[in-house]
């Protein structure tokens, strides 16, 4: 089970913590990432975790401004969201799976969504 929190308000050049407790999912064997969707719009990838040795991927928009990290000791991942601008409003998901991937469809195991909205 997935449980995304953090989300909330912030005017736009602020930051926002977004965490994802994953239970019965070990860190390293999965992969993980997290989406936004925007409402009318396709739900698309920010940042994704590969297995073991992770390397990182990030979405060009929100390259330097957001940091994905793993948090062992609480068998969770992270979202860190600097600098946020308006058009990062949207609704955010955790998700992990087996294989590593940009699409929605290679992740099994998803979260709730927790809502970011960014004032001008």
């Amino acid at each position: 089970e997935l449980q995304a929190s953090g989300g909330g308000s912030v005017q736009a050049g602020g930051s926002l913590p977004l965490s994802c407790a994953m239970s019965g999912i070990t860190l390293d064997g999965h992969a993980q990432a997290w989406f936004r969707q925007v409402p009318g719009k396709e739900r698309e990838w920010v940042a994704v975790l590969s297995k073991s040795d992770p390397s990182k991927f990030y979405k060009d928009s929100v390259k330097g401004r957001f940091t994905m990290s793993r948090d062992y000791a609480k068998n969770a991942v992270h979202l860190q969201m600097n600098n946020l601008k308006p058009e990062d409003t949207a609704v955010y998901f955790c998700a992990a799976g087996r294989f590593v991937g940009l699409l929605e469809n290679v992740y099994e195991y998803w979260g709730q969504g927790t809502l970011v909205t960014v004032s001008s």
